[in-house]
């Protein structure tokens, strides 16, 4: 079975632009094994989790579910370092203030 194709090959042109349009692979893997050193230890691993099957969904060309689990993870991966900004904050002014408290 053949299909017409218009004298200038537009129609031919269109189809060979679209198979060769492949979306960047975003799975913010470098991010969430560097939130994985903060001390919000649950949320790390899970955005860990999602970050490496972005990978997976990307490579099986699933590239809407690449993209959905690549943000998730990218969230994960802030709300994670946010955590473990917080969790050093809290600790270090209270190790100074009991430091503080027992020099008076």
């Amino acid at each position: 079975m053949t299909t017409k194709s218009s004298l200038d090959g537009s129609a031919d042109h269109l189809k060979c632009k679209e198979a060769q349009e492949i979306p960047p692979l975003r799975n913010y893997l470098c991010l969430t094994m560097f939130t994985c050193f903060c001390p919000a230890w649950p949320i790390n691993i899970v955005a860990l989790v999602f970050s490496v099957l972005a990978q997976r969904s990307y490579e099986e060309e699933d590239y809407d579910g690449s993209k959905r689990l690549g943000r998730k993870a990218l969230h994960l991966g802030i709300v994670s370092f946010a955590i473990g900004l917080v969790i050093i904050a809290a600790c270090t002014v209270v190790h100074f203030t009991t430091v503080w408290m027992q020099q008076i």
